[in-house]
């Protein structure tokens, strides 16, 4: 029976693969800027970030929510709460919260994902007048996740996750759904872990709200007729940010209180080159201290994030633990990132 589970499980993901090839596939070039809620891009959790994002094959906790949810059934007992903070760049904020538990029929996750932005200015629409009207505008964008993961056998887990996604900027908003799907095989080579997983397929988006009504008039160059005509602006449909990952991770070094994981991601998104992402986690004093380095989209063209690094400390006491992250991420263009994490296991 569990190798029939295993073998449909497998065929699930055959088929989403199958179904998203198309869209994998396609020309970055040709495909650059055209996905809506770019946001679920960002990747989540200051661990996983100063690994430099090769995290699918590793992720065990709540930001398995993000990386691959099949990573949620590798938690171990009880529950978890995990909460992140960085101020992104250009003023916006980005935020994530998620809780997990065990239950006697799997793992279950929720999870909330925001990045805001600082309060704009509404600019007058002459073009010969550039000025600010004296009020304000706000944007976000948003992203409610549910997630189930469970093992199929003592190796072999799979997990899913869909996500009500929405976006807002002034009185215009879009909304969509979401779809994750992912698998993880723990090898019985030197506990090697293997993940892939495909995020982001759903819905396309597209904006609507009251800054898309206008008046127009329908025949300009005819007198007396009506000029005023109540209309609305229809805005092309825009698909999600596809992305395919392959994740490989082992620990390299156990001894004496001291670990050694290296880990390497492949990814296929929709919207950019594939690339590499690569990353090593030091584990101290018998995991109580952890330093943390890598490196993201190697040998993608025009890439704009480098090195990451970054260290947490881990500390148990009671039927509780209790970790803290931190996690610096390089750009090219705009300062650097610095990430804060905390997560209790309970």
């Amino acid at each position: 029976m569990i190798a029939s589970l295993s073998r449909r499980a497998l065929a699930v993901l055959a088929a989403a693969l199958v179904t998203a090839s198309p869209a994998l596939v396609a020309p970055a070039a040709a495909q650059s800027g055209t996905a809506a809620a770019e946001f679920l891009n960002v990747p989540v959790g200051a661990r996983a970030t100063a690994m430099g994002g090769a995290f699918g094959a590793t992720a065990s906790d709540g930001t398995a929510l993000y990386w691959n949810p099949a990573g949620l059934a590798t938690m171990g007992g009880g529950g978890r709460a995990t909460f992140e903070y960085a101020p992104w760049y250009v003023g916006s904020d980005f935020n994530f919260a998620s809780v997990a538990s065990e239950t006697p029929f799997g793992t279950v996750a929720a999870g909330f994902t925001a990045l805001t932005y600082e309060e704009m200015d509404v600019i007058r629409e002459d073009v010969n007048n550039q000025e600010p009207t004296g009020e304000t505008f706000s944007a976000g964008s948003y992203a409610v996740s549910l997630a189930y993961a469970n093992r199929l056998t003592d190796r072999f887990s799979l997990g899913g996750t869909v996500k009500v996604v929405h976006e807002n900027i002034s009185e215009s908003s879009a909304t969509g759904i979401a779809f994750d799907v992912g698998t993880l095989f723990e090898t019985p080579f030197r506990g090697v872990r293997l993940g892939a997983s495909i995020v982001n397929f759903g819905s396309k988006m597209s904006i609507t709200g009251e800054d898309l009504n206008i008046e127009f008039d329908p025949q300009p160059g005819q007198n007396g007729n009506n000029n005023s005509v109540p209309g609305r602006i229809s805005t092309d449909e825009f698909d999600l940010p596809l992305t395919m990952r392959v994740g490989l991770s082992g620990e390299v070094y156990e001894r004496a209180g001291t670990r050694v994981t290296l880990a390497v991601d492949a990814l296929s998104p929709s919207t950019a080159d594939q690339h590499l992402n690569i990353g090593a986690e030091v584990g101290l004093l018998g995991g109580l201290v952890q330093l943390r380095g890598g490196y993201q989209e190697l040998f993608m063209q025009e890439s704009t994030r480098s090195f990451t690094a970054g260290g947490g400390i881990r500390y148990a006491f009671g039927q509780l633990d209790l970790s803290a992250d931190y996690a610096y991420e390089a750009n090219e263009y705009f300062d650097g990132v610095n990430r804060i994490a905390v997560a209790l296991r309970f």
